[in-house]
């Protein structure tokens, strides 16, 4: 099993993202395997994706809830995945993380519309 696989399994992975001046911008994230590497869902139109899109070099640890790291970090590059990853990624968030999960996917759709959320995938 791979790093990127293993933190597939954690609960919480602190995923970090570059600025093009090279600042990094860290965000715990719910995450789910995908996989050789680990999917994430998020808002269309968030920073973390408009840095994705710029570059898709990143960084993930496993983490606490509030973001504290746990262990090593990983490089690791990201994509923004089409609307069949955003709907398996969707669905995994759901068995994994339980009530909790679809509670906060249906609350998402409502909120957002069925395209405001995307996913990204993340590979070695």
């Amino acid at each position: 099993m791979t790093a990127l696989e293993q933190l597939g399994s954690e609960k919480y992975v602190l995923l970090t993202t570059f600025r093009r001046d090279g600042r990094a911008v860290a965000t715990p994230l719910w995450v789910v395997p995908d996989g050789s590497g680990l999917a994430f869902w998020t808002m269309a139109g968030s920073g973390k994706l408009k840095r994705i899109r710029n570059s898709g070099r990143v960084t993930v640890a496993p983490c606490d809830m509030r973001g504290t790291p746990t262990g090593e970090a990983i490089e690791a590059t990201a994509r923004i995945g089409d609307h069949a990853d955003r709907l398996r990624v969707g669905d995994g968030i759901k068995k994994k993380y339980g009530m909790v999960g679809r509670l906060t996917m249906l609350g998402s759709r409502l909120r957002r519309g069925v395209d405001g959320t995307v996913a990204v995938l993340v590979t070695g």
